[in-house]
């Protein structure tokens, strides 16, 4: 079964980071764009972070210069590192992934995406 998988969320102090990872199980396949999203409580699901393979990256204002994403061509992830995290960080982070179509349940898919992962910044 062909699955995105996050992983890397949790709870941390103010101040402190992590780093967010995100893979796709049961099948190979070839990153075009990663994205990272996220959902506050109460709050609609906002674009984080951009990468495209070979290409620029984009961040939302609110993150520039904290939060660093990246494709691990190795691993075959894409990788968010969040530092300097405040609580206003805290939320559901999606991954979103564009990726050279696959087979899924009888159909060509390239837009994948995860379960979430919570992160919880205490102040």
């Amino acid at each position: 079964q062909v699955q995105v998988v996050e992983s890397g969320g949790g709870l941390v102090q103010a101040g402190e980071s992590l780093t967010l990872s995100c893979a796709v199980s049961g099948e190979t396949v070839n990153i075009h764009t990663g994205f990272w999203y996220r959902r506050s409580p109460g709050g609609a699901r906002i674009l984080v972070a951009r990468v495209r393979d070979g290409g620029p990256t984009t961040y939302a204002d609110d993150v520039t210069g904290r939060f660093t994403i990246s494709i691990d061509k190795v691993k075959n992830t894409v990788d968010l590192r969040m530092n300097k995290l405040t609580p206003e960080d805290t939320a559901v982070y999606y991954c979103n992934l564009d990726v050279t179509p696959i087979e899924i349940d009888g159909r060509y898919e390239h837009d994948l995406w995860g379960q979430g992962t919570q992160v919880t910044v205490s102040s």
